[in-house]
């Protein structure tokens, strides 16, 4: 799995004459995007829009990322089903390794962006590993979830789509969550995004520690995902070879 992820890191990077730079390209330009937009244009945003606005972008990119590709990472291996007698979730697992290995490297400018900006880091640090590992369960049930639905239905892709469009401006990611009336709040947590973009912020930020209680629930949620898809893949394995092109 290892080596068919770093396979497709270096077919990836030969395509494009920066290769690997547009790893971080990319959702660089994303970000100036977005604060020309919301910051300079529209006149909106919290205290050190920057960092706030750095974090939200640079952590959501590596679900919304991980997540569209995953969709025909199933439906994508046809030809080698036929071939090979491969367990099918190894499919998106491969998409999650290749992602992961991105945003690592976005990860680290990020924090060297922040150092700049004077948030230094502190002993709160220690709990980034741990929010991390639960925005990777969170990943890896999303990614699992696609990839076992869409070669079912193929057009559940762009039904994904817009859900991730959507989820893109209700996590938190442009707007702190002081500005969403109470009455909503309890709806606004119930995306696992919102909770993480917060945790990051309130480390990364903040200097504070994450609500361990939200992150408690966003990680058995996830881990229950992770498992009722696993067993959905399983359950479909001899299928999937003759319906994925």
């Amino acid at each position: 799995m290892l080596f068919k992820a770093f396979a497709k890191l270096r077919v990836e990077a030969s395509r494009y004459y920066l290769g690997f730079l547009w790893w971080v390209f990319h959702p660089l330009l994303t970000m100036a995007i977005f604060y020309l937009v919301f910051h300079v244009l529209l006149q909106r945003g919290e205290p050190d829009y920057v960092a706030f606005l750095l974090i939200g972008v640079t952590t959501w990119h590596w679900f919304s990322n991980t997540i569209s590709h995953s969709m025909n990472s199933i439906w994508g291996g046809g030809s080698l089903m036929s071939q090979v007698d491969i367990p099918k979730v190894v499919f998106p697992c491969v998409i999650i390794v290749l992602d992961t290995i991105k945003f690592s490297f976005v990860f680290l400018i990020l924090l060297i962006f922040l150092i700049i900006y004077g948030h230094t880091p502190d002993v709160k640090y220690i709990s980034l590993p741990l929010i991390l590992l639960v925005q990777l369960l969170v990943i890896t049930a999303g990614a699992f979830l696609v990839a076992a639905v869409v070669p079912f239905m193929p057009d559940l892709e762009y039904v994904f789509g817009v859900l991730l469009r959507l989820m893109l401006f209700l996590s938190g990611i442009f707007y702190s969550s002081e500005r969403i009336p109470e009455k909503y709040k309890e709806y606004f947590y119930l995306n696992p995004m919102a909770n993480l973009i917060e945790s990051y912020r309130a480390v990364m930020m903040k200097h504070d520690w994450p609500d361990w209680t939200s992150l408690g629930l966003v990680a058995n949620a996830a881990i229950i995902g992770i498992v009722a898809t696993n067993l959905f893949i399983k359950r479909f394995d001899r299928l999937y070879p003759r319906i994925c092109p």
